[in-house]
């Protein structure tokens, strides 16, 4: 390990595109500081104690950006959700599939729909959460009551909302100078920037209520070191499951003797986008609640509630019912068996034991369905911890949102710091073979 970390830290190469990455954080952490102008963030701060669980998710994911209300507010998520619709769509429109068909000309096309696709709905989702947050009070500063700017708030409504978008449009860009120029997926990088931001408020958290509580114990002490074994624990446990595979041995017709080709296929191959697409929709219809303002005790709001939040028996089983769903649905739709089957008659290689074509695609169908239940049993387990860890350990809903022991976040973090890691070991290792024709 250590002969990897030094071949990484002499490679001034990789040294440099790292200090880059780590610039472009930088600068959207000032960002994520920087509020929409004549907005007052005692607003926001009132809204989202009373919203649904979908604001809090975007909150974690732009690094609290949203409760500042900055021009950071919505981050790299419109553009996830985006490249997700995109994604979909190219299964029912067939010029989107034509294109994804196409090499680089075909995908250049797909990335340019899906970066207008992304600042109109992070226009869209700004606008929205601004309607939103004026049906419990002003949104302007106290000192432009009663001004210009009150009377036509409609207008600067819609100004604060390309102010977002434009902060989107920002955030996006910087995410490609970070994959061009830095380390990493810099999507990927700047979720990861924002959600880690989020751990020292979850350390603080248990550590003011178990260590420095009023009512100090030795058993306070026990369940804060209990909690915090149980979070390396699903830490390392996460680690194994994102690295696990399962390889598919091939053997080429035109090589003689044994062959080490394979196909490697990841246990959870479906990621994290089940959980992501769960959680949107469990999450808009609370959201929507929210923002009317209506109360979540009776009526056609509690009904909402009931059905909706995770937290809910029925919420519970419909969250659950979501995960698997889409990971199987997500599953198949990035493992293809019968291209995957198409690609080795291509190459002329099989699979031993089985027949090309036909039985060959059955074959990685029953094995993908196979790991893809294995792949979602973690994903389910791993989705419901924080849930499941709230109630046994009693937390209340202003620290169960700092303290989430497992999660969508951990997940992230851990694949993206996996898929970094490889990157970054293969660009040392590339730069010092090519420094041997040098």
């Amino acid at each position: 390990m250590w002969l990897r970390i030094k071949r990484v830290l002499s490679n001034k190469t990789v040294m440099l595109r790292l200090a880059f990455t780590l610039l472009i954080i930088l600068v959207v952490r000032i960002g994520s500081h920087i509020t929409v102008p004549l907005f007052d963030t005692a607003s926001i701060t009132r809204f989202m104690n009373t919203s649904g669980s979908f604001v809090a998710i975007l909150n974690n994911f732009s690094g609290q950006a949203l409760e500042r209300f900055s021009i950071m507010a919505l981050g790299i998520s419109p553009y996830i959700t985006a490249s997700i619709a995109i994604q979909l769509l190219q299964m029912v429109i067939p010029q989107f599939k034509e294109w994804s068909e196409q090499g680089e000309s075909g995908k250049a096309k797909i990335n340019r729909y899906t970066r207008y696709g992304a600042v109109a709905l992070a226009f869209m989702q700004g606008f929205a959460l601004i309607i939103g947050i004026s049906n419990n009070g002003s949104v302007f500063i106290p000192a432009l009551e009663g001004t210009l700017i009150s009377q036509f708030k409609y207008v600067f409504y819609i100004y604060m909302a390309i102010v977002i978008a434009g902060g989107t449009a920002l955030a996006i860009w910087l995410a490609d100078m970070i994959t061009k120029k830095g380390v990493g997926n810099g999507t990927s990088m700047l979720i990861v920037a924002g959600i880690v931001t989020s751990l020292p408020t979850m350390w603080t958290t248990l550590w003011t209520k178990y260590i420095v509580a009023d009512v100090r114990t030795g058993w306070t002490v026990l369940w804060f070191v209990l909690i915090l074994l149980l979070y390396f624990g699903i830490l390392l446990g996460v680690v194994y499951m994102q690295i696990a595979v399962r390889k598919i041995p091939v053997q080429y017709a035109n090589r003689q003797g044994k062959s080490d080709s394979n196909i490697p296929m990841r246990i959870n191959s479906a990621g994290v986008i089940p959980v992501i697409f769960a959680q949107t929709i469990m999450s808009i219809p609370l959201t929507i609640i929210g923002f009317s303002g209506a109360s979540g005790t009776s009526g056609f709001s509690a009904w909402i509630n009931s059905m909706f939040d995770s937290r809910q028996p029925i919420g519970f089983i419909m969250y659950v019912v979501l995960i698997v769903v889409f990971s199987f649905f997500y599953s198949f739709l990035t493992v293809n068996p019968e291209k995957i089957s198409n690609n080795l008659s291509k190459s002329n290689a099989y699979v031993p034991g089985v027949r090309p074509g036909q039985d060959t695609k059955d074959y990685v169908a029953k094995l993908l369905f196979k790991i893809t239940v294995i792949g979602t049993i973690y994903l389910v387990t791993l989705a419901i911890l924080p849930i499941l860890t709230s109630i046994v350990f009693g937390f209340t809903g202003t620290e169960a949102q700092a303290i989430t022991l497992g999660g969508t976040s951990l997940l992230i973090i851990v694949g993206v710091a996996i898929e970094t890691t490889q990157q970054v070991e293969n660009d040392a290792k590339q730069n010092e073979y090519s420094g041997i024709f040098k």
